[in-house]
């Protein structure tokens, strides 16, 4: 499976900063990531995140500054 490949499955996963990325289902999920529930192509998922993720600080920094 390549990452470039439209057959990949991706899957959304969030770190405890609350930032968002895309990972190929085929590989494990990095520690200090989790999954969010949402899966499929490249562009279903960014097209989630882009819905998702509106202000793109990290949550510490967003707390930090009273946000």
């Amino acid at each position: 499976m390549s990452l470039d490949s439209p057959e990949t499955i991706f899957l959304v996963v969030v770190n405890d900063e609350e930032q968002y990325a895309i990972w190929p289902q085929y590989q494990a999920v990095p520690a200090g990531w989790r999954e969010v529930g949402v899966r499929g192509d490249r562009q279903a998922c960014l097209a989630h995140i882009a819905e998702v993720w509106g202000d793109m600080r990290p949550r510490s920094l967003r707390e930090a500054m009273g946000a």
